[in-house]
């Protein structure tokens, strides 16, 4: 499993989708946004127990982390069935959210991978988007990565999706890592 991490608008996704291209083998890609989207009002709703402050703060309720945890668990049986698994994750806690997906995902081998991206360009990406509340972009950039430890790092500001995903391919297909099956 790949874990990808960083804020909104980071080039997560992007990376995500060539990575698929890029890996040898079949991988699946999931993310927090594929979990949000399947919340009542695609995370819109009262009921889906997360809202987003007009700084772009997130906040979730115990609902919400109780259907994370049972999505991670169907994410997880997929790994373990052998499905190549790319998660394109927000860890809105930092090392807690690292700490709180390797419990989660116990015996499966995973690539923690840094997206890091300049906040400014972060932002100007959120702003064309025009899917995210403004500032949770510049919110998000550094605190994510707080306290999380990395195999590799990556910096979304000077490279393109598919350069990053090239970069991350190399790494996963070379002697200096190889956690995952890539017939």
């Amino acid at each position: 499993m790949i874990v990808l991490n960083g804020g909104s608008s980071s080039g997560k996704t992007s990376i995500a989708r060539a990575l698929q291209e890029s890996l040898p083998g079949t991988w699946l890609t999931f993310g927090v946004d594929t979990f949000i989207e399947a919340l009542p009002g695609r995370g819109d709703s009262l009921k889906s127990g997360i809202s987003y402050g007009p700084d772009g703060t997130v906040v979730v309720t115990e609902q919400y982390k109780r259907l994370e945890r049972a999505w991670y668990s169907a994410l997880h049986t997929l790994a373990h069935s052998g499905a190549n698994i790319i998660l394109d994750e927000v860890l809105l806690s930092g090392g807690e959210g690292q700490r709180r997906l390797q419990s989660a995902f116990d015996g499966v081998p995973m690539l923690w991978v840094g997206v890091r991206c300049d906040p400014e360009v972060a932002a100007a990406r959120e702003c064309s988007r025009g899917d995210r509340v403004p500032g949770m972009a510049r919110l998000q950039a550094s605190r994510v990565h707080d306290g999380v430890v990395y195999d590799i790092e990556i910096d979304t500001a000077a490279r393109y999706p598919e350069a990053c995903a090239q970069l991350l391919a190399d790494f996963v297909t070379s002697k200096r890592y190889s956690p995952v099956e890539t017939e």
